[in-house]
């Protein structure tokens, strides 16, 4: 990792900074809800990459798509923004939307792409022949040799410590699992401060995506009681629910969670294990999360599925998003004896 105080290079030299062509290995992760534009753009022209979320772009925040972009793109000053595809084939009419909206995205000058879910040939495909680069979630080894197989450029490894949908390895586990495959890893879980940005760095990670700790920022226009729990939660308060989409999703425990209960029925289960039924059943699922969500974290309805990682622990204020990037990458220029150069 080579370091640089030059204003207009990185801050450190990753193949992540290459790729985004950014100055900080930092990436504001794509959230439902949070991810509205003042706050992409905020992480953005800090220095760091701001990921649009694309339903919560449009659903939740009441942007056409390529208007959104736009506005991100002026708020940003024109600074690198990615672009998250969720490429599960839900249902043709899903799949034929992303396929819209990674073509915009593209003709808006986006260059950097993350898939989730999925096989990513498609998108490495089409962003590959635009000059792009993909990047795609992962939280075991099987999925990282997938994409491999379907062409991408680097992996974020989601770890057991991250908010929403989250792995089972610590963050050295699943770094060790997936650095023989030759690509570049990303940390995503567990980060809320700047010396846990710098050590996962020095553990051989090209970046770290972070995002409970851009929910707690003055640009995310998300609930100011989600932002609150936040700050005041520790990481004993963070629980997983299969309520919210059927499978696992890290959030913090409110009186609603705690009714609710955390474990989905003997049916829904059923409906989860059979090669005919799961797709049914996650679109179902994923259809009331979305409306849940939009209600809890923007709405401030009394459904308060707020979702969380375990950073809460390292997360004491609510801060503007660009002195959160100022601050991490600050840390990387200091001379301490744990940063490898």
């Amino acid at each position: 990792m080579t370091r640089s105080s030059t204003s207009d290079r990185p801050v450190v030299d990753t193949p992540l900074t290459r790729h985004a062509h950014i100055r900080v290995p930092l990436i504001c992760g794509p959230m439902y809800p949070c991810s509205n534009p003042e706050l992409v753009a905020a992480v953005s022209k800090a220095g760091g990459l701001g990921i649009v979320q694309p339903i919560a772009l449009t659903y939740v925040h009441g942007y056409e798509f390529r208007e959104g972009l736009r506005r991100i793109h002026a708020l940003s000053g024109g600074a690198p923004i990615g672009f998250n595809a969720l490429i599960e084939a839900s249902s043709k009419t899903y799949h034929n939307r992303m396929v819209r909206w990674v073509e915009t995205a593209l003709e808006e000058g986006v260059r950097f792409f993350l898939t989730s879910l999925g096989n990513p040939r498609w998108v490495c495909d089409r962003v590959h022949a635009a000059g792009g680069v993909v990047y795609h979630d992962i939280t075991e080894k099987k999925w990282a040799l997938k994409g491999r197989d379907g062409g991408v450029d680097g992996f974020v490894a989601v770890n057991r410590e991250a908010g929403g949908h989250t792995g089972s390895r610590d963050a050295r586990a699943l770094l060790e699992e997936v650095s023989d495959l030759g690509l570049p890893v990303v940390a995503a879980g567990g980060v809320g401060e700047a010396a846990q940005f710098r050590a996962l760095l020095d553990m051989g990670y090209a970046g770290v995506q972070l995002g409970t700790r851009f929910i707690a920022t003055t640009e995310c226009n998300s609930d100011a009681r989600y932002k609150e729990a936040i700050v005041r939660a520790s990481s004993k308060d963070v629980v997983l629910t299969e309520r919210l989409t059927g499978v696992p999703v890290s959030v913090l425990r409110t009186p609603y969670v705690e009714r609710l209960g955390t474990t989905v029925g003997s049916f829904a289960r059923m409906m989860f294990r059979g090669r005919k039924t799961k797709h049914w059943i996650r679109t179902w699922y994923a259809l009331r999360s979305l409306r849940q969500l939009k209600q809890s974290s923007v709405e401030g309805a009394n459904s308060d599925y707020w979702q969380a990682g375990r950073s809460v622990d390292a997360i004491h204020d609510i801060r503007a998003a660009g002195d959160i990037v100022a601050d991490f990458a600050a840390a990387l220029l200091m001379d301490t004896p744990h940063i490898s150069s």
